[in-house]
């Protein structure tokens, strides 16, 4: 008799703000797609934490379809995962109040994301804002993973889920799996093209910094090509020439290649033809999922479909740890 193996239960979320970029697809998107074939994965639209900072209705609307359907495009498979979009799975916002009560000021205060968005959207300092690592430890807690897939920026919030977790647990008995932060083992960290001491994002004002997944062919090349380098001539990883090691590693990624492998295929070449083969690399990769996108995205009766299901097959989950946490606590179910 064959032995059943049960997976992994792996989850993360991405939110509706915007064009994704490359530095989303190297740093997670792309792993996304293989961790599918080794672990249980759910993945999900986080439009509810979009909110913490004002957003025009119609356009909001608009990126959570696009944000949905570029993660179809890119590979994840509903057969395989559940993919679903957090707003409709109304348990991810009722837990989030129970959490809450089980969760400290002080803990929220010293959020560093608070802090720094706060500084941005100084006219709107929302309790949202300020709560909203809360919600994002129920969208964790309520599918009970073994690991979250976190990069730099994101521990902190692994962490005060966890810590969450811990003490419901302790105080109420075990409901909560304790999440583990997962290190993919592979990954880029992909930066500015003009300015590359700065994580490459989508809300620098220097349009030429970041490549969108889905920009054409002529526009990743002609972005590639005004990429700032560093004085000097040769193509090698250091510390000192950080324009070029941003380049040998976004080419890396897209072709698998070492550091080595990349310096000796460049070697006696100038930074012109370099930055042009990046820029070409890049655009093959990310061509197909382009195509693959106008397609999903211009049946939209098929593509509501997909999420509708996602968001009963999540909603399933969800609701057995959202009633046991409530008995738990006390509550008439």
């Amino acid at each position: 008799m064959c032995e059943i193996i049960e997976k992994k239960k792996v989850l993360s979320c991405i939110q509706p703000s915007g064009m994704l970029t490359l530095g989303n697809y190297l740093g997670a998107l792309k792993n996304w797609v293989n961790m599918q074939e080794e672990f249980d994965c759910t993945f999900a639209v986080a439009d509810l934490h979009a909110i913490t900072v004002r957003q025009e209705p119609a356009k909001l609307r608009q990126q959570i379809y696009s944000t949905f359907a570029l993660l179809l495009a890119l590979g994840l498979d509903p057969q395989k995962s559940t993919l679903f979009i957090q707003s409709q799975v109304p348990e991810h916002s009722a837990l989030s109040w129970v959490l809450s009560c089980n969760t400290q000021f002080g803990e929220m205060a010293r959020m560093t994301q608070f802090k720094d968005k706060s500084a941005k959207h100084s006219d709107n300092i929302n309790v949202g804002l300020f709560s909203y690592p809360v919600l994002m430890a129920a969208d964790i807690l309520l599918y009970k993973p073994n690991f979250v897939p976190v990069g730099a920026d994101q521990k902190q919030h692994l962490e005060i889920a966890r810590d969450i977790a811990e003490r419901f647990n302790r105080i109420y008995g075990d409901v909560f799996t304790v999440p583990e932060a997962y290190i993919p083992k592979a990954g880029a960290r992909v930066m500015s093209l003009q300015n590359p001491d700065k994580k490459m994002s989508k809300s620098d004002d220097n349009a030429n910094s970041w490549v969108a997944i889905l920009d054409d062919r002529d526009t990743i090349i002609r972005k590639f090509k005004r990429a700032v380098t560093d004085s000097g001539s040769g193509i090698y990883m250091s510390e000192d020439k950080k324009g070029i090691s941003n380049l040998i590693t976004i080419y890396g990624a897209i072709t698998g290649k070492t550091t080595q492998e990349v310096e000796k295929e460049f070697e006696g070449k100038g930074y012109g033809d370099f930055k042009l083969a990046v820029g070409e690399a890049v655009a093959d990769e990310l061509a197909p999922i382009k195509a693959n996108f106008d397609k999903i995205i211009a049946d939209k009766s098929e593509l509501e479909r997909l999420f509708k299901d996602g968001a009963q097959r999540a909603e399933k989950v969800a609701r057995k740890t959202y009633f046991k946490a409530m008995k738990k606590v006390g509550f008439v179910l």
